[in-house]
């Protein structure tokens, strides 16, 4: 295996500096800031309607952005433990990362010729949107593991002055929905590419057979890191699916308002591990690995209260008829203030979740198929709930199948852990 390759150097091995860690999370920073800005000029341009057919379109896409980025997350785990092969590692990275992007593209090129302003063109230039900032995010990876993480920053900065170009266009203009899509989805082809440039040589050419031999092992690594987050972001896009579905696509607006206040946290929570993810898998290999293990047991347990907790005042709120009759009515006061209380604790609940997942994965190998299916029981969890509450509760129902899902997810991978590790019991107890 790849793993038992030689250590990697110190150099790759370390965190950025506090100084680096700061412009990097700036670069992001600003990307999500404009994300936001994005949102709110939108509805004042659109209204409601049109906006709701944004926001679902980018909701049902949201899982693409962690189709790239599993070769990312490759990347960060097997580079620091290995001296030789870098390049070719990197390489094979960086074209499983393009591949889904490019097929989404051609897709998309296709139907515009076709007819630019059918509902498909919608929808596929949401999924080129998604899918090319999560190849953006691996790119600029790669250019971290390489000892210039500036560009990182440099990347999300141009990334973040592509979207409050195109908002500020759309709110001049009056640009459609369509129309906005395609200008992000064009600013982002532009960036990705002149990210992927700076890349060396090396890292970009192919060297024939070396890479060939590592496909098999580079391509496993690359589904089993990437399936649960790929799953547990379709738990999400399943969730607009019910929604529009139900014929409530209106409320994809404030669920996707909901979930950009949630998502700013959580991308935070997992850029800052991925900057520290090359360090805490040379920590975590081996023997290290249990330490790692026992540390996501405690976690996920807490997760696990605080989804039963919810999941108790959930009940007793419905079991109340004024309560339950508010919930239903349509354009209720208490909608945003419900909302605002459930981003609260989805932040807590997969924060801690996403912090277990984070050891768990750079212990092992054997360890991710046990979190690929704990994640599948959360998407199945997820739709189920979805069908359940979505229809009557329109955006807050589906916010509470998403918060009751991850703790299911947690409560699932902390079950199958034990049962397939029994001395984490001692460990534990």
């Amino acid at each position: 295996m790849i793993s038992h390759a030689e250590p990697a150097a110190a150099g790759t091995v370390a965190a950025p500096r506090p100084a680096m860690i700061a412009r990097l999370v700036a670069g992001r920073g600003m990307f999500r800031i404009s994300i936001q800005l994005m949102a709110v000029v939108l509805i004042a341009a659109w209204g409601l309607t049109d906006y709701g057919l944004f926001a679902n379109a980018i909701g049902l896409s949201l899982w693409l952005v962690f189709l790239p980025t599993a070769a990312e997350k490759t990347a960060l785990k097997i580079v620091p433990r290995i001296r030789l092969m870098r390049a070719s590692v990197a390489r094979l990275c960086l074209r499983i990362a393009v591949a889904p992007v490019l097929a989404m593209h051609v897709a998309l090129a296709v139907v515009l010729l076709v007819d630019w302003r059918s509902t498909a063109v919608l929808y596929l230039a949401a999924a080129c949107w998604s899918s090319g900032a999560g190849l953006l995010m691996t790119i600029s990876g790669l250019h971290r593991l390489r000892g210039r993480p500036g560009l990182d920053a440099a990347a999300f900065g141009c990334a973040a002055g592509v979207v409050l170009g195109a908002t500020s266009l759309t709110w001049l203009t009056g640009l459609s929905p369509h129309a906005h899509l395609l200008v992000l989805v064009a600013g982002m082809v532009v960036l990705v590419a002149a990210s992927a440039r700076a890349l060396p040589g090396s890292w970009v050419r192919a060297d024939g057979r070396p890479a060939r031999r590592l496909l098999p092992a580079v391509g496993r690594s690359t589904g089993l890191l990437g399936m649960s987050e790929v799953l547990d972001a379709a738990a999400v896009s399943a969730v607009f699916a019910v929604l529009a579905m139900s014929g409530r696509t209106a409320d994809s607006g404030p669920l996707y308002l909901a979930l950009l206040a949630s998502g700013a946290v959580g991308t935070f929570v997992l850029y800052q591990l991925k900057l520290h993810q090359p360090a805490t898998s040379a920590r975590l290999r081996g023997t290290g690995g249990t330490s790692g293990r026992v540390r996501a047991l405690g976690k996920l347990r807490i997760a696990e209260r605080i989804g039963l907790a919810f999941a108790l005042g959930v009940a007793a709120v419905l079991l109340l008829p004024p309560a339950r009759a508010a919930l239903h009515a349509d354009g209720s006061p208490w909608l945003y203030p419900l909302l605002a209380a459930l981003v609260l604790v989805e932040i807590v609940i997969s924060t801690v979740v996403t912090y277990a997942g984070f050891l768990l994965e750079n212990t092992n190998n054997r360890v991710l198929t046990t979190t690929s299916t704990a994640a599948v029981v959360g998407l199945t969890t997820a739709v189920l709930l979805a069908i359940a509450l979505a229809p009557p509760l329109g955006a807050s129902g589906a916010f509470v199948a998403i918060i009751l899902a991850t703790a299911v997810r947690a409560r699932t991978l902390r079950h199958m852990l034990l049962r397939n590790n029994p001395e984490l019991r001692i460990a534990t107890s």
